[in-house]
């Protein structure tokens, strides 16, 4: 028999599961006789449920699916479409550059794999979907930390102590957030044997149509000099993929050009010019 909890996630989930389908919403009576619940136990679901933002609450009394509940579905429905459009064009990226290349969300403080796609030939990773990898030493991760401002950056690298992966791994908040500036700049991330010993990694963001960053693409490779070179055909394939899923998803190519074409001419300046 299942213990009080599970019982009241189990009544909070069929109650979520009855408004759904009442467009109009209903009162909390209609609800307690629905459901086969006294007054008490209704208004103690709806209690909570109202507090987190799952359930709205109209001044006629009536309750409705709330705006939190739509967010979440809708971050689900984002996630199934970016994969549906994204396959084709990463699918094309690992038979030009013959590695794995990921596509990546952020959930907190870890990056999630939504996707991978790799090759027999290619360059073995510890990563798999739906894998958890960090933030701060990924350029996955570091590329959604672009995403976000300077205090959300701070608080998400100083939360807990920064684990080192390997000997390159950078795990100074200020010389992390200082990176992080240059990423947002360049609309490039890499990761030099900072996750894997032997794997070094280049990431670009995936917008949508509000032109803010929802995902993460990358490759690898097991050498420096792969696409760390002021020319490297590898770093123009990894954008112009990106750019061709942010295409997909909404995105204005000139709001995706003014984020990673300027920055991939500055670097090559820099590095040509040192």
């Amino acid at each position: 028999m299942p213990d009080a909890g599970l019982k009241t996630v189990d009544r909070a989930l069929a109650l979520l599961e009855l408004l759904a389908h009442e467009p109009q919403g209903l009162r909390p009576m209609e609800i307690g006789t629905r459901m086969a619940l006294n007054k008490v136990a209704v208004h103690r679901l709806l209690s909570t449920l109202i507090r987190r933002g799952f359930v709205e609450k109209r001044d006629d009394g009536r309750c409705l699916v709330g705006l939190k509940l739509v967010a979440i579905s809708s971050l689900r429905l984002n996630n199934l479409e970016l994969k549906t459009e994204a396959q084709p064009w990463l699918r094309r990226l690992v038979e030009k550059v013959g590695q794995p290349v990921h596509l990546a969300i952020r959930d907190g403080n870890e990056i999630v794999y939504i996707e991978k796609i790799e090759t027999v030939h290619s360059i073995r990773m510890y990563s798999q979907i739906g894998k958890r990898s960090p933030l701060h030493c990924t350029a996955l991760g570091k590329v959604l930390l672009g995403a976000l401002d300077d205090r959300q950056v701070r608080d998400l690298l100083q939360a807990a102590p920064l684990k080192a992966y390997t000997e390159k791994t950078e795990t100074d908040p200020v010389r992390l957030l200082a990176e992080i500036r240059q990423v947002r700049q360049s609309g490039i991330a890499f990761d030099r044997e900072e996750h894997e010993p032997g794997v070094f990694c280049a990431a670009c963001p995936i917008l949508d149509y509000r032109g803010q960053v929802i995902a993460a693409l990358s490759t690898a490779g097991s050498r420096c000099d792969y696409f760390d070179q002021p020319n490297s055909d590898v770093l123009a394939a990894i954008r112009e993929t990106a750019l061709a899923i942010s295409r997909r998803m909404g995105c204005d190519p000139e709001r995706f050009d003014s984020l990673t074409t300027e920055g991939l001419r500055a670097r090559k300046q820099e590095e040509e010019n040192p």
